[in-house]
């Protein structure tokens, strides 16, 4: 059994909608692979609807929180959802929830927020590479190497979104990842191993759209483009 270790931790942004907020994190430290790493755990006080490709908890669906969890850089595991699965059940939490991984020290989160839209991110870009590589490799492909280089993406919308509203909101987020990449001179539009989720209310009117040029969707772009290159200026090749 692991220990958990709580940090002291800084506030991170809410949406600003009622009932819907994105609390300030816990933050933690774990023993594993002979260092000491952190963890940020966000609880939501009920569940939000998620869209996420996150290793554990992707997919669609209501989720009650967010782990995101730090890894050694020589990391080489290639089950991280059930690694993620037993942080959870280490640290006793109930219901689904959304577990990501990387090689940053996660207390190094940014954070941003515009308007009813909340965005955080924790970013490293050891391994960068461009989408259409000519041949992006077996290990890169299946998101087993390159974790010391990844680039998480947390955003919560204070607006319900519609189901193509919120694949747009995706879609949203990683453009804006990618140009704030370009402006940092970065030679890649992400890493092999980039997870993202995008949480909003379950219930409620729900907003059309969630592309760029939308009402949450242009504020969605700011945000994750201001976290994303504030991220990437403070980790370099990190």
């Amino acid at each position: 059994m692991e220990s958990f270790v709580p940090h002291a931790s800084g506030r991170a942004p809410s949406p600003g909608a009622a009932g819907m907020t994105l609390d300030e994190p816990q933050l933690l430290s774990r023993h594993e692979d002979g260092a000491e790493l952190s963890m940020a755990l966000w609880r939501f006080p009920s569940p939000l609807l998620a869209l996420s490709s996150a290793p554990h908890g992707g997919g669609w669906g209501e989720r009650h929180w967010i782990l995101a969890a730090q890894v050694a850089g020589g990391y080489h595991r290639t089950d991280p959802a059930d690694h993620l699965a037993g942080l959870a059940r280490d640290l006793g939490l109930d219901g689904p929830g959304v577990g990501m991984l990387t090689a940053v020290d996660v207390r190094r989160v940014a954070v941003s927020r515009e308007d009813g839209v909340a965005a955080a991110a924790t970013v490293g870009l050891t391994h960068p590479s461009w989408a259409a590589a000519a041949d992006p490799g077996t290990a890169a492909a299946t998101g087993a190497a390159g974790i010391a280089g990844t680039v998480n993406i947390v955003a919560m919308l204070g607006r319900r979104l519609s189901g193509a509203a919120l694949v747009n909101a995706v879609m949203t987020v990683t453009e804006a990842k990618s140009q704030a990449l370009w402006e940092a001179g970065v030679t890649g539009t992400g890493t092999p191993s980039d997870a993202v989720a995008v949480l909003c209310p379950p219930s409620g009117p729900a907003e059309a759209f969630g592309g760029p040029r939308s009402r949450y969707g242009s504020r969605l772009a700011r945000a994750v483009h201001r976290v994303v290159l504030d991220g990437s200026r403070r980790a370099g090749t990190r």
